[in-house]
């Protein structure tokens, strides 16, 4: 399973043995998202996931995954650019990449939960959710805080 697409000489593949995990846990462990996430724990992440790169040349410049059980449900998150990187349509084409490749394309339902870019998202399909009490949450913002047990 290795999608390869250039854009503008940049390289988007779902290739997981080019990613450069200290980029990947360097962005995300200053997110606002995954702040003081481990680099145990991106690693996990990303072995249980579909994931996108994107590449120019040999330096990784973006990444997007896709936490799935490949049958009805996935969850798209983690999705950024680096800053030198951005308002070329990275971000909007490591998600498409995502939701294109067959794994994805037949999930009944795909969620995700951003407060930084909504107009992307709706670009490629995404609707709010917006009915009261219909999607819930189980939220720890303070687990990565917390001594590691793994």
């Amino acid at each position: 399973m290795d999608t390869i697409i250039e854009i503008d000489n940049i390289i988007l593949t779902l290739d997981k043995a080019r990613l450069d995990i200290p980029f990947v846990h360097a962005f995300l462990t200053t997110s606002t998202w995954a702040a003081g996430i481990s680099r145990d724990r991106v690693e996990t992440s990303i072995a249980n996931s579909l994931c996108v790169g994107a590449y120019d040349g040999a330096r990784q410049v973006g990444f997007a995954r896709l936490v799935t059980d490949f049958s009805t449900f996935g969850y798209l998150c983690d999705v950024f650019v680096d800053e030198a990187y951005r308002g070329r349509g990275l971000g909007r084409r490591l998600s498409e990449t995502l939701l294109e490749v067959p794994e994805a394309s037949a999930l009944r339902r795909i969620l995700l939960a951003t407060t930084t870019a909504p107009w992307l998202y709706a670009k490629i399909g995404f609707t709010p959710v917006n009915q009261p009490n219909y999607l819930w949450q189980l939220h720890r913002p303070d687990v990565y805080a917390q001594p590691s047990t793994e």
